[in-house]
């Protein structure tokens, strides 16, 4: 994507934005808001303003990808999610079973 198709995204001059990207100016609260709707992002990511405690670039990754997607890839996306989860509960179950029964046969 070009600057300039950026900014007609935007609903900005491609001047504007070169001022916004060369930090010689800042946009008001309704560009801001406009930036962060068009790139799925909240205005504090855009802003760099980081709460005590901040997501991971994981976690702000699977948190944009998942805003970007339809209704319906959400709610796949989700059951999938319940499925590691699932999976990672069994692995746990399993392990202290095992740990249980070894504790027996130790003492």
């Amino acid at each position: 994507m070009t600057q300039k198709q950026l900014a007609n995204a935007l609903d900005l001059s491609p001047s504007v934005l070169g001022n916004y990207i060369q930090g010689t100016r800042e946009p008001d609260f309704r560009t801001l808001i406009r930036a962060a709707d068009y790139f799925h992002v909240t205005a504090d990511f855009l802003l760099d303003h980081h709460r005590e405690e901040s997501l991971s670039t994981n976690e702000e990754l699977l948190l944009h990808i998942f805003r970007s997607l339809t209704l319906e890839q959400k709610e796949f996306y989700l059951e999938q999610g319940q499925i590691f989860l699932r999976q990672n509960r069994k692995k746990e179950s399993s392990f202290s079973r095992q740990n249980l029964k070894n504790s027996k046969e130790v003492s």
